[in-house]
């Protein structure tokens, strides 16, 4: 559950929490299409220690990484299936490069998008995220359904953390047996999970008829988002790296780790 711990917003003073969400979406963005748009590992090692500057800088070390440590067992399965059908379709892979870089690299591509929505969720407020949604002029039914889901899946991903605690200390063993026996282990884990779940969905029901939700349409806000100067700065900076990926895929050759090295 520590992927999900990587995605709960952390109250911390720092210029990357300052900034719009709306400007760090569009530098996730353009994340996303950089890491989209490539195979080569030299250029998705690039991508995944661009990210360090803002972890360094927002001080959310500890939960980055632990997103990333949660990440790893996917990273591990995309590896481990793309190593296996990269040596037995013998030569198909993508760029001339080995099957074991390419495994690599599509598991490192994986690991750029984690980290990428993880430094956005661990700066971005709820709050601020759906302000910027709503001034952004989506439906405040789709805004509220959004953020509502931010909010509570990281909690639901601490409290099965806890059920399973409490389960294994009344004598459960998750672990052991075949994987039949593992799926039939986790019931006693999901049914208390799902009640949970159903609880708190009631209480949200109950809290948002008592304040009156949707009985006005016309919406107002206390605060108002504003673009300051450190966000016109990561808007130029995103669109210089949006440039240059465009620019680099289309007119510069990068060699892979198997061409530098079979020279």
């Amino acid at each position: 559950m520590s992927v999900f711990e990587g995605f709960k917003f952390r109250q911390v003073s720092s210029p990357i929490h300052r900034l719009d969400p709306r400007v760090k979406f569009l530098y996730v963005l353009v994340m996303f299409i950089a890491a989209v748009m490539f195979n080569e590992l030299p250029v998705l090692l690039v991508l995944f220690f661009l990210q360090i500057p803002f972890v360094l800088v927002a001080s959310i070390q500890r939960q980055w990484l632990r997103s990333l440590r949660g990440a790893m067992f996917l990273a591990t399965f995309l590896f481990v299936f793309n190593v296996f059908f990269g040596y037995i379709s013998l030569g198909t892979v993508p760029g001339g490069v080995s099957p074991l870089e390419y495994a690599f690299a599509m598991s490192l591509r994986f690991l750029v998008l984690v980290e990428s929505f993880s430094v956005f969720f661990l700066t971005t407020s709820p709050d601020h995220l759906s302000l910027a949604l709503e001034q952004s002029h989506v439906p405040y039914e789709f805004t509220f359904a959004f953020t509502t889901a931010v909010r509570f899946v990281p909690v639901l991903a601490e409290e099965s953390q806890t059920i399973m605690d409490a389960q294994k200390a009344r004598g459960l063993e998750l672990e052991k047996g075949n994987f039949m026996k593992r799926v039939r282990n986790y019931i006693p884990v999901l049914i208390p999970l799902i009640v949970s779940a159903i609880r708190r969905s009631l209480e949200l029901a109950e809290a948002m008829e008592s304040r009156g939700w949707g009985a006005s349409k016309k919406r107002t806000n206390l605060y108002v988002l504003e673009m300051k100067e450190g966000d016109w700065t990561l808007v130029i900076i995103s669109i210089l790296l949006l440039v240059t990926v465009i620019y680099v895929r289309y007119f510069v050759h990068v060699p892979s780790f198997t061409m530098l090295f079979a020279q």
